[in-house]
């Protein structure tokens, strides 16, 4: 069964971190992902496939909404832009995919490390 209070924490963490880390791009975001995934795993305990899942799912949401978030502001920015805008907020889209995938994998796997360290 599923801890979704692990995992709100773990989202929580990945987006105060990712936050943080907007002064390292690419880098930053990362280790929102990491930190987040560690702290669902470690909270929800269980064994490597608890912590599996409460890191993915922490992590799949933090990419999920940070995604649509930038989403928005892209697209209203292209709205000025013209057609440019749409090359613009189709490129970003494939970006944040990319990113938000990245980030559920990374949170997955911390979060497996974090339920061990529970035990």
């Amino acid at each position: 069964m599923t801890n979704w209070r692990a995992v709100f924490i773990g989202f929580l963490v990945t987006i105060v971190v990712s936050t943080l880390g907007l002064v390292i791009p690419g880098i930053g975001q990362l280790a929102g992902g990491l930190a987040g995934g560690f702290a669902a795993g470690f909270i929800a305990g269980g064994g490597l496939l608890r912590g599996f899942w409460h890191g993915l799912l922490a992590g799949a949401l933090g990419g999920i909404i940070g995604a649509f978030i930038l989403g928005v502001v892209v697209g209203l920015t292209g709205l000025t832009l013209g057609p440019i805008g749409g090359l613009l907020g189709v490129s970003i889209f494939v970006f944040v995919t990319a990113i938000a995938m990245i980030m559920a994998i990374e949170s997955a796997l911390a979060g497996a490390v974090g339920s061990l360290l529970a035990n």
